[in-house]
């Protein structure tokens, strides 16, 4: 993931485009591609970026610059809520962050923005980019308790809405009170601040800034005179003598235009370097005669004399209200705003900081981002059973244009395309087979037939099976037309998991299938096992689920440090649960002594840093445990559900871990969301196949599944789905992929199987459940099978 850094700040008027322009120095002293990017933006031109982007010769397009605009940002915000507007901006970031190594991120400005609060939605947006994040606190003119007290609130105000502060800094402070400050902050914080004084000239508007705020027409001067700071303001009424004691150095004399003396006396006195001045204005649309303008423009060549309509009092209101900006016609308040950065900040120990300084904490949609991206990078085939669900429809529709993965979806694609048609769903790219009419369904009854042979299933009874589109769909894994299935918005979890229990079986080390979720909390990624497969584990079996629990976790980016838990602690409390958990820890020590275990542990000494010292000092794993390990069903699938409708998380899963390929159950209440989340976490487990869907490994052309065929050809095109078999090798069970798989033997599936209709049904309550695949009675297979004409 490119990695970024915010630079924000509290409220307005904290000079922070110093800031912004020497972090970005950094960066492109030790990265080639950085990017710059802007959440929310004013109409008209963005002067920082035009500088950064000259400087630094940025080639990014200005159109990937931009978020939004403030006024469509508090629209979206208003009618929609905060959450669709953070969605948005994240989408934005990520979407230019890709060809960027490093992001520089500039944080709203709190200028009339009409965005409630703004120092939220600043965190906010950094936890999401998983951005480190510089805050800058302005000083200008306040004492130096005050601004000691800014800053440390400042800081407790990010930590607490947990965004990783790599630095703060106080900015524009009173240049005597500077040590004092600094001196203060270093005791009370846990990150370096730095100190920056107040430099007038940043501060100072320049000539060009002042003609583009007022709309003045430039009579006199060229660009480096435009550019020259206005420190100060003379208002030029009074006799020459007087006047002239007025001038200060970098002073910008404002005075009707009929006061040819004013004009003239003024820049004979820059001419003569006493004092140097910034420029002419001139008021009320007067304008001197071409002789006083000639002897003006001898007198102080590229000195700017300019002409606005106004009066001179109202002018003055305006002129007083202006703050210098950084921009590309300003290069010596450039020079000297990185001169100033570079001297109050100690650029290498800030440089380490930023380079190393990757969010430990994941938020929900940085891992969905995360999964998104990894899924992307090597495409893998999904086949959604449930074809004319609405959800799954939507989720299909965002799938194909993100190009996350590709897609089989099941059922009567005349309906499929009815109902796509009606939501303005376009599934041009994806493959639709109806499992009643697919010639596919013959090779899939015959192989059925055969796995379950010694359970007394023959061709008729696996040929209306296979029509179940559960059952069709894990086929299409098993036989590598698919890479992996999602399936469960329309059906239950037992209706789901089932077939990939009898069908494809446990894997290779797996003693039991077993499941987690994901819990993204607002601040980091936890993993839950077991909450939905295994009612009651025995410790050969938790210990397994810990086992798998870790390598899910090692797999999606999150440290696996796992914590068995149980409602003790330690060596504090006995019985058989207790004494399930301690020798399930045991287990896991034996069998993997590479992987962090702590166990029996509660849940807040495994979680929470300050209860952990207490209960379990020393321990590596207590207060950061990322892998929790619940000691049966009902005790994972409550905790589960407490913390997602309490803490508002955000639960990932089921993600099923001990099958040989990858078949995932999604909530019946599932949003279109967790759908796509849900897809991409089996496209990421489907890439451990070295081959893709309908490419063996011999085979030197892709078959037809990883190529789709064109909606209207689907049914047709079926046949060449199928790798080129005899139909006698199908008969005989001597064709490839028949046999079953030595991993997972069918005891064990069927105990599996067993738990999945006990337990599964519990992990969403659902009052109306749609049929299921009806029983069938075993018969006697028959040597003749009997085929559908």
């Amino acid at each position: 993931m490119t990695r970024s850094v915010y630079v924000t700040g509290i409220d307005r008027g904290d000079g922070r485009q110093v800031v912004e322009l020497g972090v970005m120095e950094l960066l492109t002293r030790h990265v080639d591609r950085v990017g710059v990017f802007r959440p929310l933006v004013h109409d008209g031109p963005d002067r920082l970026f035009e500088l950064l982007r000259a400087r630094y010769r940025l080639l990014q397009d200005s159109g990937s610059v931009y978020g939004m605009g403030y006024e469509a940002a508090a629209a979206l915000q208003a009618e929609r809520g905060t959450d669709e507007l953070v969605s948005h901006l994240v989408d934005q970031f990520h979407a230019m962050a890709r060809d960027y190594e490093f992001v520089l991120v500039l944080g709203t400005d709190y200028a009339e923005t009409g965005v409630p609060a703004e120092l939220n939605l600043n965190a906010r947006l950094a936890n999401e980019f998983g951005a480190a994040l510089i805050a800058v606190v302005g000083g200008q003119k306040q004492p130096a308790e005050s601004v000691r007290a800014e800053v440390h609130n400042a800081y407790a105000a990010f930590d607490s809405l947990g965004c990783d502060v790599v630095a703060m800094i106080a900015n524009r402070v009173n240049p005597a009170e500077q040590r004092e400050i600094a001196a203060g902050l270093a005791a009370k914080l846990p990150v370096p601040c730095y100190v920056l004084p107040e430099d007038s000239s940043l501060s100072a508007p320049t000539v060009q800034q002042i003609v583009q705020s007022l709309g003045a027409e430039v009579l006199l001067g060229d660009a480096a005179g435009l550019a020259r700071d206005a420190r100060d303001f003379v208002f030029g009424g009074a006799m020459m003598p007087t006047f002239l004691a007025a001038l200060t150095e970098g002073a910008l004399v404002v005075t009707p235009g009929d006061r040819a003396d004013l004009i003239i006396g003024a820049l004979a006195a820059h001419a003569a370097g006493s004092p140097p001045i910034a420029g002419v204005l001139l008021t009320l649309d007067e304008r001197p005669g071409p002789d006083i303008m000639a002897l003006a423009e001898r007198l102080a060549p590229g000195t700017p004399v300019v002409s606005v309509p106004g009066k001179s009092f109202p002018t003055a209101g305006e002129l007083f209200a202006l703050e210098g900006k950084l921009n590309a016609w300003s290069p010596r308040k450039t020079e000297t705003a990185l001169g100033l950065f570079d001297r109050h900040v100690d650029t290498a120990d800030l440089t380490s900081r930023i380079s190393l300084a990757r969010s430990s904490r994941v938020t929900p949609m940085m891992f969905e981002h995360e999964l998104i991206e990894r899924a992307r990078a090597h495409r893998r085939r999904v086949v959604l059973p449930e074809g004319t669900e609405e959800r799954v429809l939507r989720a299909a529709d965002v799938l194909l244009r993100r190009d996350i993965c590709d897609l089989t979806l099941l059922g009567d694609p005349e309906t499929i395309r009815r109902r796509a048609s009606e939501l303005t769903v376009d599934l041009a790219d994806a493959q639709l087979i109806d499992p009643r009419t697919s010639p596919l369904r013959e090779r899939f009854a015959e192989l059925y037939a055969k796995l379950r042979a010694h359970k007394g299933a023959d061709y008729e009874l696996a040929y209306d099976v296979v029509a179940d589109v559960s059952y069709f769909g894990t086929l299409m894994v098993q036989e590598g037309l698919a890479d992996g299935m999602v399936s469960g918005a329309a059906h239950s979890t037992a209706a789901t998991l089932r077939p990939g229990f009898e069908i494809i079986k446990t894997a290779p080390g797996a003693h039991i299938v077993s499941s987690v979720f994901f819990m993204c909390l607002a601040d980091r990624v936890l993993v839950y096992g077991d909450c939905a497969v295994n009612p009651d584990p025995d410790a050969e079996q938790l210990a397994d689920i810990a086992i798998q629990s870790a390598g899910t976790a090692a797999k999606f980016g999150v440290e696996p440090r796992i914590a068995m838990l149980s409602y003790s602690t330690g060596t504090s409390g006995h019985g058989a649960d207790v004494d399930k958990v301690r020798k399930a820890t045991e287990l896991v020590r034996r069998r993997r002594p590479d992987l962090m275990v702590e166990g029996p542990i509660q849940y807040d000494a495994a979680v929470d840093a300050t209860v952990a010292a207490a209960k379990l000092p020393g321990s590596e794993v207590a207060g950061r445990a990322t892998v929790l390990v619940f000691p049966d069903l009902n005790t994972g699938n409550n905790t589960y559900k407490a913390v997602q409708r309490s803490a508002g998380a955000v639960a990932v899963g089921p993600v099923l871990q001990g099958l040989r390929k990858p078949v995932n159950d999604l909530s019946r209440g599932a949003l279109v969301p967790d759908i796509i989340t849900t897809v991409a976490i089996t496209a990421i487990q489907a890439q451990e196949r070295s081959v893709p869907a309908g490419q063996a490994a011999g085979d030197a052309q892709p078959t037809p599944a990883a190529q789709p065929a064109p909606p209207a050809a689907a049914d047709a095109a079926q046949p060449a789905l199928e790798p080129r078999r005899s139909p006698r090798a199908l008969g005989t069970g001597t064709g490839t992929g028949t046999a079953p798989a030595p991993g997972g033997a069918d005891a064990g599936s069927e105990e599996i199987t067993h738990q999945a209709e006990s337990a599964h049904r519990n992990e969403n309550p659902r009052e109306t459940r749609p049929q299921e695949p009806r029983p069938h009675t075993p018969r006697t297979p028959r040597t003749q099978k009997a085929r559908p004409e």
